[in-house]
């Protein structure tokens, strides 16, 4: 249980530290979380968690996969200002496109 409080609140801190970040620098908020800073918290919290390292290298090539595939949740934003969409529609479509993204995740990492 320690183990798993500890997760939260490192994770916890790195989203609220961008996340405050955002209303100073954006800019440099933005390119902090498009680092794979997840993956690079949850890697070795699995690994460490289940002892499994071929599991930890099915998680690795998932995400892999899933990185390009998630980016459809920004092409709403990328033409917010074309197609008038404000935040939330933006954001709903977003959520939308990510999950015709899941299934296209989960047919690629089938083949791989």
């Amino acid at each position: 249980m320690a183990v798993f409080i500890l997760k939260v609140i490192i994770s916890a801190i790195v989203i609220t530290f961008c996340s405050w970040l955002a209303g100073k620098k954006p800019e440099l908020a933005g390119f902090i979380m498009a680092l794979p800073l997840a993956t690079l918290l949850a890697l070795p919290f699995s690994h460490f968690e289940w002892q499994n390292p071929a599991n930890t290298v099915r998680f690795a090539r998932s995400i892999f996969v899933g990185i390009p595939v998630s980016l459809l949740f920004f092409v709403p934003f990328l033409l917010a200002d074309r197609i008038n969409l404000g935040f939330w529609p933006s954001y709903a479509l977003g959520v939308l496109l990510l999950a015709a993204g899941f299934q296209i995740h989960r047919v690629l990492v089938s083949m791989i």
